[in-house]
């Protein structure tokens, strides 16, 4: 089985195995519902940080392609760490909006960096 789909399968179980077991948990009065949802949120944003620290490592065979992803690498991995720092420690109603706010920067990002290339590459 190839690299990537083993861990991509890999964080969507331990995704899953992390909130089951945070739904026992709380059933049995060992955390409260917020930790849970902390806890599997968190673990979501640790993901994209995740895919955000592979997508340079990635063979590309174009030179403006490798930017693009060092440039969406660095973003993605950057906006999944203070999304899972967000959810980990602030209050939920900032967690919400800041983590959002991080993940939707990551984007944007990446995207301005695409269309300033392929500006630079129209003007040359």
């Amino acid at each position: 089985m190839n690299k990537e789909v083993v861990g991509s399968l890999g964080w969507g179980v331990g995704i899953l195995v992390v909130a089951l077991c945070g739904r026992y948990a709380r059933e049995h009065g060992y955390l409260d519902p917020d930790t849970v949802t902390r806890l599997v949120t968190s673990m979501i944003g640790l993901m994209v940080a995740w895919f955000g620290n592979r997508m340079p490592k990635a063979f590309v065979p174009y030179a403006w392609a490798r930017k693009v992803r060092r440039v969406g690498g660095w973003s993605m991995a950057l906006s999944g760490l203070i999304y899972a720092g967000l959810w980990a420690f602030a209050p939920i109603p900032v967690a919400v909006t800041g983590g959002c706010a991080a993940i939707i920067t990551g984007i944007a990002l990446t995207i301005g960096y695409c269309f300033l290339l392929r500006t630079k590459a129209n003007a040359a």
